[in-house]
C-alpha cells in the first residue's frame, strides 16, 4: 500500500512540474548590448581615427552616443619616429597606441581587420594585399555585431593629397559592407541560428542608416556643402574644453608616428596648447569641419544633422544601384567618348560610384595624383576595341618639359579582346627644396590613334610633392 501511494505521489508531482513548465515561457537571449554602437568609425591605420575625433568627442560627451572603432591594418610598414622597432613589432606597438587613444575618449570597443599595411596610392593594390573577400566578411560580421546607425570612414577617391591606398581601400570595403550587411544571402553562415555546432555566429542582418566620409585631399573646398558641418573649436558643455583639444589629447598616444610633436604637447598645459593653436599653421582641425555625405537609407538631405531621421525605418534596399551617374567621363580621364581611358583606380571608381549610388560625391575635374619628385609616373590606360579583327594603335605622350617618357608610347599591337590594359611610364625630374615649395600641378596628355584616326585622349594632373606614397 505504501509503495502504491508513493508511486501515485511521484506521478502527481511530475504532472504538476510539467504543467508549470508549459506555462512558463523560455527566455531566448537577444543581441549583446555591450557592443551596440550608435557610430562605427572604420579607418585604415592607428592614428587615422583622428579624421573624426573632434566630432566623436562631441557625440560621446554631449550627445551621449556609443562609438566603436575598426582599423583595417595595424600600420606596420611605416616609419617609427619614436624607438627602434619596425614592421610587425611596430604594428604591435601601434595597436596599443590606438587602443589607448580611443580609451582617452571613452571608446573601448576596438577591432582590427588584420590587413597588411600597404605602401601604395592604389586602393586595388591594398585590397589585393589584404585579401579583399576575407576582410569584407570580417567587416560585415562586425557590423552585424555592433549594429551601428552611422558609419564614418575614408572617402574612396583619387585626389592630390589623398596619399594612401589603404585609406581608399577602407572606404571601398566599408561601402560594400554598408550595402551588403542587411542581405541574408551574404555570408549566411554568420546568420545561421542555434545549431548543434558552435562554429556559427548566430548574428542577424543589419542595415546602417547613413555613411559619411573624410578625406586628406589638399583642396578641401571640393567638399564644402556636401554634408553636415560642425565646429571643432566649440566648447564641450560637459568637459568645458574645445572638442579639438579633447581630440588632440587622445592623439598624443601615437608616439611612433609623431614623437617630437606629441611629446611636446603631452608636457604642455591645456592653456599653453590653446595659445599655440591660435596660430592657423598649428591647427589640426578647423571651425567648419565637413562630414562628406555618402548616402542614407532614411529620409533627409545630405546637409542634415548626422542623426536626423535616424529613427525612421530603412528603405527596402539601398543596393538598388544607379544605372548611370550621367556624364562624368572626366572621372576616368577621357575627354570624349573614345576607345581610350585612364585605367587603374580611376577606371575602377568610374564603375564603383554608380554601382553604389554615389553619383553626388565630388570628383576632381581632371584626374589628379601627387608623386615624389624623381619618381617614375605610371599612367594606367584601358583601350576598348573590336574583338573581330587585330588592331594596332599608336600612343603618343605630351609631358611637361624635363619629364622623360620611358616606355609605353609608340605602336602597340593589341590582342583580340574587348579591352586591353596598358602602362605608360614617365620619369619625373628631381626638385630642390625651393623648387618643391613652388611646385604646381603639371598636365600629362596621352593620345591614341588607330587606322589613321584619333581614338581618344586622356589627361592627368600631376603634382610633384614630398612625402607621397609610391603608386
Amino acid at each position: 500500500m505504501k509503495s502504491l501511494l508513493k508511486t501515485m505521489l511521484l506521478l502527481a508531482a511530475t504532472t504538476i512540474t510539467g504543467s508549470l513548465r508549459a506555462q512558463t515561457p523560455q527566455t531566448v537571449s537577444g543581441a549583446d548590448d555591450r557592443f551596440k554602437a550608435d557610430i562605427l568609425e572604420v579607418v585604415a591605420h592607428p592614428d587615422d581615427e583622428a579624421f573624426f575625433t573632434p566630432y566623436l568627442a562631441k557625440a560621446i560627451y554631449d550627445m551621449h552616443k556609443r562609438v566603436a572603432v575598426i582599423f583595417s591594418t595595424r600600420g606596420g610598414s611605416g616609419v617609427n619616429h619614436f624607438t627602434r622597432e619596425r614592421g610587425p613589432a611596430m604594428a604591435n606597438e601601434r595597436e596599443i597606441e590606438a587602443r589607448e587613444a580611443c580609451a582617452k575618449l571613452g571608446i573601448t570597443n576596438v577591432w582590427f581587420l588584420d590587413g597588411n599595411d600597404t605602401r601604395s596610392q592604389d586602393p586595388l593594390v591594398s585590397l589585393s594585399n589584404w585579401g579583399h573577400g576575407e576582410k569584407l566578411e570580417k567587416l560585415i560580421g562586425l557590423i552585424r555585431l555592433t549594429r551601428p546607425e552611422i558609419v564614418l570612414t575614408h572617402l574612396p577617391g583619387m585626389f592630390i593629397g589623398e596619399n594612401h591606398g589603404d585609406h581608399q581601400a577602407t572606404g571601398v570595403l566599408v561601402t560594400e559592407a554598408f550595402d551588403l550587411a542587411a542581405d541574408p544571402t551574404v555570408f549566411p553562415s554568420q546568420l545561421a541560428g542555434e545549431t548543434l555546432r558552435t562554429y556559427v555566429s548566430n548574428l542577424q542582418p543589419w542595415q546602417p542608416k547613413k555613411i559619411y566620409f573624410g578625406s586628406d585631399a589638399n583642396d578641401q573646398k571640393l567638399f564644402e556643402g556636401t554634408g553636415p558641418t560642425y565646429s571643432a573649436l566649440d566648447i564641450s558643455p560637459s568637459q568645458h574644453k574645445p572638442y579639438w583639444l579633447l581630440a588632440l589629447r587622445a592623439a598624443t598616444s601615437h608616439r611612433t608616428q609623431s614623437h617630437d610633436e606629441l611629446e611636446q604637447l603631452s608636457k604642455m598645459s591645456d592653456e599653453e596648447i590653446e595659445k599655440m593653436m591660435q596660430d592657423p599653421k598649428n591647427q589640426w582641425w578647423s571651425d567648419h569641419e565637413t562630414l562628406i555625405f555618402g548616402k542614407s537609407v532614411v529620409g533627409g538631405k545630405p546637409t542634415d544633422d548626422v542623426f536626423a531621421h535616424i529613427d525612421e525605418k530603412p528603405r527596402k534596399d539601398y543596393s538598388e544601384a544607379a544605372v548611370s551617374c550621367g556624364d562624368r567621363s572626366d572621372s576616368a580621364g577621357a575627354t570624349n567618348a573614345s576607345q581610350l581611358e585612364l585605367g587603374g583606380p580611376w577606371h575602377f571608381y568610374k564603375h564603383f560610384y554608380p554601382a553604389h549610388g554615389y553619383c553626388q560625391l565630388p570628383i576632381a575635374k581632371v584626374p589628379e595624383i601627387g608623386i615624389e619628385p624623381g619618381a617614375t609616373l605610371a599612367v594606367p590606360l584601358v583601350v576598348h576595341h573590336d574583338t573581330s579583327k587585330p588592331l594596332t594603335i599608336t600612343v603618343s605622350v605630351t609631358a611637361p618639359q624635363g619629364w622623360n617618357v620611358a616606355d609605353g608610347a609608340g605602336q602597340i599591337a593589341l590582342p583580340l579582346e574587348a579591352s586591353t590594359s596598358l602602362l605608360v611610364h614617365i620619369d619625373t625630374p628631381k626638385l630642390s627644396a625651393d623648387e618643391l615649395k613652388k611646385a604646381v600641378p603639371q598636365e600629362v596628355m596621352i593620345r591614341a590613334e588607330a587606322e589613321g584616326k584619333p581614338s581618344g585622349e586622356v589627361k592627368l594632373r600631376v603634382l610633384l610633392r614630398g612625402g607621397a606614397q609610391p603608386q
